[in-house]
């Protein structure tokens, strides 16, 4: 896949962000060229090399109608995992980890719940802000909208 100068994209670890530009820049005695990515959250930059974009996962943000079925995923409540926290805490890590937007999605959904329930450690709790905004950050890109109304959509579905 190729990404161009204004694309928005979605890198798996920050969420969503908008490709700048693209530059060459020497490191370690070669010269290639980077897409720099200006995250929509804070005032983070990235620049991922170009040959390497798809290797760490950087996407497209999901469609519209890919909104749907997310939302349907938010909406279940018979959420399986594991009873031990260290079990349970890896298992979210990796989903995390995957990039995916539908195991993030689940990520927040899990977390909600049990936050709801039971209240999270602070470990918990830092992982599903971290969840939710990249959740809501390509949330507002497909949907075309402000985080804020992405994240009060997020919040209704988790009801």
């Amino acid at each position: 896949m190729t990404f161009k100068v204004g694309d928005r994209v979605v890198y798996p670890h920050h969420g969503a962000a908008v490709i700048k530009k693209k530059e060459k820049i020497e490191a370690f005695g070669e010269k290639r060229e980077y897409l720099v990515l200006q995250m929509v959250h804070g005032e983070l930059t990235l620049r991922v090399p170009v040959d390497k974009a798809e290797e760490v996962g950087m996407r497209p943000p999901i469609s519209r109608s890919d909104v749907e079925d997310l939302f349907r995923l938010i909406g279940k409540r018979d959420v399986r995992e594991p009873a031990n926290w260290s079990r349970r805490f890896k298992n979210h890590q990796e989903k995390m980890k995957s990039g995916d937007v539908y195991q993030v999605a689940e990520v927040v959904r899990n977390l909600a719940l049990r936050e709801a329930g039971k209240g999270l450690s602070t470990a918990e709790k830092s992982m599903l802000e971290r969840a939710r905004g990249i959740l809501v950050s390509e949330l507002s890109f497909a949907l075309d909208v402000t985080e804020d109304d992405a994240l009060d959509k997020l919040n209704a579905g988790l009801q």
